[in-house]
């Protein structure tokens, strides 16, 4: 690690994770203060080159600092969780919420574990028989909406309330379909799932309901933080979405580990 002239606030040896977003610090966007959705946005990895180097420079500004107690694959997955940390900050979810997520890949997990470390009671909807089996192994309940009327159990479990929550991370036409039959009345669904195409949503049931539906994208400097803490907390098994580690020079084969693969989760690359 090499610091550049002017960076004050790091040391060389310190353990650091990268916010991989890079901000114009001008656009409207950006002046109010929500730099995460800066109107002209580049997301380091997908708009300008990434980490899969042994040597990467980045701006200090999107630098955050994680314990040396903690291990360095735990430190590899604090983006996705920040991701699920500002999910479950916009849903506002509180102790006493019951929640549903829609979608039990490696980020519906995460968001599960994070509404679940807040103190809700967390229902997750997958029709991938691994992820049904891994997060029952974590203890959430579970339901194969192919299997069983998802709306017809949670009318049961809420005595035909509904949840407080909904977090869309499917990204599909029957998750943004049955997502408005969930929510009880004022309730919160937060759409994380980035949708290829614009999906037919039931605008009736948020009037009749008066329903909030949150866009999420990424995360902010507090989600940063929070899901340091949280990770560093050991509060949440976050091993157990690691499908595995590759070397760099394995780079290939860990992308085909993913092809056709349904147990595939989170695959690391060691960069050093």
């Amino acid at each position: 690690m090499e610091l550049g002239a002017n960076v004050q606030d790091f040391k060389v040896g310190e353990r650091v994770v990268v916010r991989p977003l890079d901000w114009c610090g001008d656009c409207p966007a950006c002046k109010a203060g929500h730099q995460h959705i800066c109107m002209n946005l580049k997301f380091m990895g997908i708009d300008s080159p990434g980490a899969m180097q042994g040597e990467w420079i980045v701006k200090s500004r999107t630098l955050h600092k994680f314990p040396y107690t903690m291990d360095f694959k735990l430190g590899a997955l604090i983006e996705p969780l920040a991701v699920a940390c500002h999910d479950v900050r916009l849903g506002k979810v509180k102790s006493s919420d019951y929640v549903v997520v829609l979608g039990g890949g490696p980020i519906g997990m995460l968001v599960a574990m994070v509404a679940k470390a807040s103190g809700a009671k967390v229902l997750i909807s997958e029709i991938n028989l691994y992820r049904l089996s891994l997060a029952a192994e974590l203890g959430f309940d579970t339901i194969n909406p192919l299997e069983n009327d998802i709306v017809k159990f949670v009318n049961e479990q809420t005595a035909g309330a509904g949840v407080d929550v909904v977090f869309e991370v499917t990204a599909s036409q029957p998750g943004a379909s049955i997502m408005t039959e969930l929510v009880r009345t004022r309730g919160r669904i937060v759409a994380v799932g980035i949708f290829s195409e614009p999906p037919k949503i039931d605008m009736f049931k948020f009037f009749w309901r008066e329903l909030k539906l949150y866009g999420a994208r990424v995360y902010e400097e507090q989600d940063f933080d929070d899901a340091i803490a949280l990770a560093a907390s050991g509060k949440l098994a976050l091993d157990s979405i690691i499908s595995g580690v590759y070397e760099l020079d394995d780079i290939q084969s860990a992308f085909e580990s993913f092809e056709n693969n349904n147990k595939a989760m989170k695959v690391l690359i060691k960069c050093n």
